[in-house]
Formats: structure tokens, sequence, C-alpha cells
């Protein structure tokens, strides 16, 4: 069976139907922070090609940009040049511009309407700037610069994303001639939100990146909460609001990351009650202070992040989910075969429950470990 999308600016565009479950996700982490090249995460997604349908795709690199590790770099997409001369004049005003340019890429991959697309390297003037101060420029550029879109905001790190299948858009951005430590991937197939190029995963915010496959039904009581921290948003897509709690709940509140899933895909309240007093009363506590972070509907999500990749499903398991471990390297795919096209014989495989997380700790780099801590 075919179906018939029309695409602003398109001719029709022709797309099987056949997704059980739509949408694919995939991500690689290297946990001694060894970079190895994007072509590995091209072949990964590219294998689950029929679970999306050519609306969307995008990827996430952490430690491409070696030359600049400790500045911010924001990857951003325009709609015009006066949105782009706006933007600059605020960025201006807040950073030194190290360097601005325009994005690399392959102009032989032919995409629908592709946005003027540029990364800036910035520094903030005087003292050390503050991840805060980041937040702000980003919610106000998006709120405020209309035609303007930070698409990622964090250190040594970048988010690609577009309307086309997920190969295409890795082939335009020429993600094969990056190497990162650690790679999440995304092939879209929406069924209640536009397909347009800010609406692709992965959704961003300082070095958290979220690529997801399935629903967010909770998406207006996650957005009401965050909107009482000064979150807003933007992007007409229910995945934003993972990003943004990842952010309030670990950065901000310093909720420890294993306990994340107990906030985001908690045990019922009568599973609860049968759990010894002094658990029940902790997760009692949790869903009380965070009942409105809870996250409902069908879910797969990879939260990628400098320190640490990680994966959780739904508590009822609507969505796949497969993990792999290889020597350094942790894998998390929506199907094996995607694993197996990139690491053929891996020395584990497993197929975590709902609610279940897969957590990958990055080591912490030597002439860093004196001066940073992470918070699991």
């Amino acid at each position: 069976m075919e179906i018939k999308v029309k695409q602003k600016n398109r001719k029709e565009l022709s797309i099987k139907s056949r997704i059980p479950s739509g949408c694919a996700v995939f991500g690689i982490s290297n946990q001694e922070r060894e970079r190895f090249s994007g072509s590995d995460v091209l072949e990964g997604i590219a294998m689950m090609h029929d679970r999306s349908n050519g609306l969307g795709g995008g990827f996430a690199a952490y430690g491409i940009y070696p030359e600049f590790e400790n500045d911010w770099v924001f990857h951003m997409i325009y709609e015009d040049s006066l949105s782009m001369d706006e933007t600059k004049n605020l960025l201006e005003k807040n950073f030194e511009i190290l360097l601005a340019e325009e994005i690399p890429k392959d102009s032989s991959i032919r995409l629908s309407d592709p946005p003027l697309s540029y990364r800036y390297f910035l520094r903030c003037p005087g003292d050390v700037c503050q991840e805060d101060h980041i937040v702000d420029t980003v919610m106000d550029i998006n709120s405020n610069i209309r035609g303007a879109l930070v698409v990622s905001s964090g250190k040594n790190m970048g988010i690609f994303k577009g309307v086309g299948y997920p190969e295409d858009i890795g082939s335009y951005y020429r993600l094969h001639e990056y190497k990162g430590y650690q790679w999440t991937a995304h092939g879209r197939f929406p069924t209640n939100s536009v397909g347009w190029w800010g609406g692709a995963h992965p959704f961003g915010l300082l070095g958290w990146s979220v690529v997801h496959n399935g629903e967010i039904s909770s998406y207006g009581a996650n957005k009401r909460f965050l909107d009482d921290f000064g979150y807003r948003c933007t992007l007409s897509t229910d995945t934003e609001v993972i990003s943004y709690l990842f952010d309030l709940l670990v950065r901000k509140k310093s909720i420890d990351l294993r306990l994340m899933h107990l906030i985001l895909s908690p045990p019922l309240w009568e599973e609860i009650e049968r759990l010894p007093e002094n658990e029940k009363e902790a997760l009692k506590a949790l869903r009380i202070a965070y009942g409105s972070a809870l996250l409902n509907g069908p879910f797969n999500i990879i939260v990628g992040h400098n320190d640490f990749m990680y994966a959780l499903g739904d508590r009822i398991k609507l969505r796949p989910m497969v993990a792999a471990r290889h020597k350094d390297f942790i894998y998390v795919s929506s199907e094996e075969a995607a694993i197996r096209k990139v690491c053929p014989y891996p020395e584990n495989i497993w197929r975590p429950h709902g609610g279940e997380p897969v957590i990958s700790m990055i080591k912490v780099q030597k002439k860093d470990r004196l001066n940073r801590k992470v918070k699991v």
C-alpha cells in the first residue's frame, strides 16, 4: 500500500505505509572516548530505512570539534538572510565569535527546501559563561527571531538534521568526514506532527540530544511543568520536552541519572505499594515531586550527553529496543540487524525490559578529572 503526502513547494511524495511501529533510533558510544568515523552510524541507521518515510532524519555527534573543545558551538538553520543577520547581531552582543561559517554540505544530495545552515564557535567574554546563559540565549532566539532556529548549543558536539531519509541527511552533511566518540541517529516517520527541518530529531540543548521513537501523550502536562522553569517549547514536536526535562532534572535539580527512569517511566502505584518500606517512600516522594515529568505513551529514547549515553523505553515496552556491548563500545538500536551491520559479533546482546535504562558512561579525560564531576 502507498499513500501520497503533499509537501510545501514540492511534488507529491509516494511513501510505503508498512511501518509497524514507526521511526528508527540508533546509538554508538565509545566508553574510552576514542573517536571513530561517522560512517558506522550512517550504516546502522540506513539498515532501518523502512522505518522512516523521508520526512526526517538526523544525527548527534560528540567529540567532533577537538580544536574548540572548551568553547560553545551553535548549529543554526535560517529561513532567510534577515533572520541570520538578526541572530548574528544577538550573538555578537553576548559572545566573542571565534569562527562563523556555513556547515559543509554535499550539494549533489537533493533534499526538500534546505534552509541556510551555519555554525558559530563562541566564547564568553570575561567571566566563565554559565550554562543558564546559554539556555536563555537559545530560548530567546527560538522564540523571538522569526525564521531562526538553534539546532544544537553544546561544547565539542553538534546536531545535523533535516527533511529526508537519515542516510541522505548524513551524506548531505558529509558526516563520514567527521570523527566522534559518540553518535546517535534517527529516522523519522511522523504521525501527528509536521515533517519540517526544525522538527526532525535529534532535539538538543547544551550538551543534551534526544532521539525518540513513539508518541508522548503527556506532552501538554510536561510542557506546562517546563514552562514554570523558563523552558519554551516552540518546535511543534512532542520530543522537544524530553531534552528540556533532562536539562532541568539532571543538570539543574541534580537528580542522579540512575534514578531518571523512576521519574520518566515509574512503576505503577500498586507496584510501589508492594515494595519494602524504605524503597516505597523514596519512590512515592519522586512521583509526588516530579509527577508532571512522567512520560505517558509509547516511547523509546536515546539521550546523548558529552559524558554518557542513556537509553530508555516505556514501562510496558510498546516500542522495541535492543542493546549490545563489544569491547569499549555500547550500541542501542530499534533493531538487532542495525547493530550487527556495524558490529557483526558483539560480546553481549540483550533486550532491556520496559522501563529499564541502558547507561553508557564515558571516561572523563585526564586533564579534566580535577575540574569535572559527573553527577551519576
